[in-house]
């Protein structure tokens, strides 16, 4: 069975990301690791036609990081909106996001905005005392 599918990234490396397929056999208790790199624009194929299990983690692969999952049944969002732009998990995405849901009283209903970060430049004066 596969118990779970785990990715990482690393920006400044020619294959940006690690997936890590967890595999357990109950018959053999034996427990596999296989550990594959890819570029940013690599993908792999879906082990969903054996392992019904892998089913949830390979859309969730493609839903936070963008790592394409070839002849997989069913590639969507699980995670964000279907309107979400970019991947959240990947390093250069920003931390604040690209927009913002903000409930308007005006017309009563939620929308999304660009966000928009206004801050005056702080200037620290560190003392060493």
């Amino acid at each position: 069975m596969c118990v779970d599918i785990l990715a990482y990234d690393q920006p400044g490396k020619k294959l940006r990301f690690t997936v890590i397929y967890y595999l357990l056999s109950l018959t053999y208790n034996t427990r596999l690791h296989l550990v594959t790199q890819l570029g940013d624009l690599q993908g792999l194929e879906t082990v969903y036609m054996l392992y019904k299990s892998a089913n949830w983690s390979e859309r969730e692969l493609w839903d936070m990081f963008g790592i394409l999952i070839f002849y997989h049944p069913d590639l969507r969002r699980i995670l964000t909106d279907y309107g979400f732009a970019g991947f959240p998990l990947r390093k250069n995405f920003p931390v604040s996001g690209y927009k913002e849901l903000f409930y308007s009283e005006f017309i009563k209903n939620t929308k999304y905005r660009a966000v928009e970060l206004l801050q005056a430049r702080r200037d620290y004066i560190y003392s060493a005392n």
